[in-house]
């Protein structure tokens, strides 16, 4: 079983800061692209950018130059650093990850729970 869990979301005012911090679990062999993911009300899930392994990052141009992602692959985690944050920002933040879990080298896709950030004009 492997798990995704993410912390940090919350109530922030427009030009502040959050960091969400996702933490994977369970029967883990190494973990391939780590993400973050976005869905406001009444919208489709949205790409906010992704790091892989070596730490290569790719960002959504609406959070270019205000979100930055980073991982420590020691400890299976992924962070989202927040600033500058804006009212349209508001939306349940989801961690993603391709996860290796055999020696095959098979990866399975998982996702998280969810946590929301509301950004207040």
């Amino acid at each position: 079983q492997v798990q995704l869990v993410e912390s940090g979301g919350g109530l922030v005012q427009a030009g502040g800061s959050l960091r969400l911090s996702c933490a994977a679990s369970g029967s883990i062999l190494s973990i391939n692209v780590m993400g973050w993911y976005r869905q406001a009300p009444g919208k489709q899930r949205e790409l906010v950018g992704t790091i892989t392994s070596d730490g290569s990052t790719n960002y959504a141009d609406s959070v270019k130059g205000r979100f930055t992602i980073s991982r420590d692959n020691a400890k299976n985690t992924v962070h989202l650093q927040m600033d500058r944050l804006k009212p349209e920002d508001t939306a349940v933040y989801y961690c993603n990850a391709d996860i290796v879990r055999t020696t095959r080298g098979f990866t399975y896709n998982y996702w998280g729970q969810g946590t929301p950030v509301t950004v207040s004009s």
